[in-house]
């Protein structure tokens, strides 16, 4: 990830940068520790540098909660910041590239891309964890009436596809820098014609954590259209007993089962698999009910935020409910206006949000962006906003 090192220096110094910028927007010190952030907004994206003190140097890098997908935007940020201060730097990897191909930005999206999404194409596919994305480049090509929408949690991988589309000069395809079983409760209902799960991580030791449950397969049973399919791909014996006894639990479903059958295209780790003698299980569930329209008009305001907010709720104790949880993991000051950042993770066990409070005057929001609208993070969204006007 692009940073910069630099000499200690006076954070203080960068508060001229502050007042006298549209670029740089605040400076917030931890409570606890001697760690800062600076908060930009840079090319229209709201996202935030790190700056970690250490006794011979300061590393500054980009917040892993806030950060863009795009490093070249880093890259050009973390210049611009050495541009305009007197900072003595002792190393860095901010070079810009001039022979790796930019990522394609039309095809780049952000959560908030998919409030009230606006298809560009009349069929839309779904593939989650693409990996290398040996698979999504294949069906974007042989299929130019369907828009493919890419999920990767990793962010390498889904910088690599990014280049490869801009490469390629594909235009449908959207890659997604989130966690895909978020991402499918916003997600309109009959709309998929397909949704692949290709080689998910079998998470062995951590269950909870497989993207294959109860709550996936009826959220994608409600986002495929009649006759759409999910279809599952694995190597791993115990993901696929896993996943029959997930599916069968459903009151009425048709799937079918296949092993070692021959695909179009294949990943370089399934071609290790195959020279290993590994069996591959493949199965297809079949939507076969038209689903209602879902309707969640949560907005996740904070409606009667009190300007001075007691910093003593920010405890570091978990609140935990029947179906989510609330965990006040740091708080930061935002110098000048001594106004708390509250890096907090809440919402559901298995896929929790990562956000920060931040708070300006009495206006209190979500940054960089609102949580992903489901049921789960509205009842944590509204506990929160109990516990901040007690």
């Amino acid at each position: 990830m692009p940073h910069i090192k630099v000499k200690p220096f006076d954070t203080s110094t960068l508060d001229s940068l502050i007042s006298s910028d549209d670029i740089f927007v605040f400076r917030a010190i931890a409570d606890r520790g001697d760690d800062e952030l600076l908060g930009v907004v840079y090319e229209d994206e709201p996202f935030m540098l790190e700056i970690k003190k250490r006794a011979e140097e300061y590393l500054i890098k980009p917040d892993t909660i806030s950060r863009p997908l795009d490093v070249n935007k880093i890259k050009k940020l973390l210049a611009l910041l050495l541009s305009k201060t007197n900072l003595t730097l002792l190393h860095s990897n901010i070079t810009l590239s001039t022979t790796k191909p930019p990522l394609a930005k039309e095809s780049n999206k952000r959560v908030e891309d998919f409030q009230n999404p606006k298809f560009t194409k009349e069929k839309v596919s779904i593939e989650v964890g693409f990996g290398s994305g040996r698979h999504l480049l294949y069906q974007a090509s042989q299929n130019p009436d369907t828009l493919f929408i890419g999920i990767e949690i990793h962010t390498p991988s889904a910088q690599q596809v990014l280049k490869q589309i801009e490469l390629q000069g594909i235009d449908n395809i959207w890659i997604v820098n989130y966690d895909a079983r978020l991402l499918l409760e916003m997600m309109p209902s009959n709309i998929c014609t397909n949704i692949y799960v290709h080689f998910p991580v079998p998470w062995d030791k951590k269950p909870h954590r497989r993207v294959i449950s109860e709550r996936f397969l009826n959220e994608s049973l409600r986002v495929l259209r009649v006759g759409g399919e999910l279809e599952l791909r694995t190597d791993s014996d115990r993901y696929y007993a896993y996943a029959i006894e997930v599916f069968s639990s459903h009151p009425k479903i048709g799937f079918r089962v296949e092993k070692n059958q021959e695909q179009a295209v294949i990943s370089k780790y399934e071609d290790r698999w195959r020279a290993q003698e590994k069996d591959i299980y493949t199965v297809s569930v079949r939507s076969d009910i038209h689903s209602d329209e879902t309707t969640r008009d949560y907005d996740f305001e904070f409606r009667e935020t009190k300007e001075d907010i007691n910093s003593s709720i920010f405890t570091n104790e978990t609140i935990i409910k029947d179906d989510y949880f609330i965990h006040f993991e740091r708080v930061y000051t935002i110098v000048g206006e001594h106004k708390p950042l509250v890096r907090v993770a809440f919402g559901s066990f298995d896929k929790p949000e990562h956000k920060y409070l931040y708070q300006q005057k009495s206006l209190l929001s979500y940054y960089p962006q609102d949580p992903v609208k489901t049921d789960v993070n509205n009842r944590a969204h509204k506990h929160i906003e109990e516990l901040l006007n007690v």
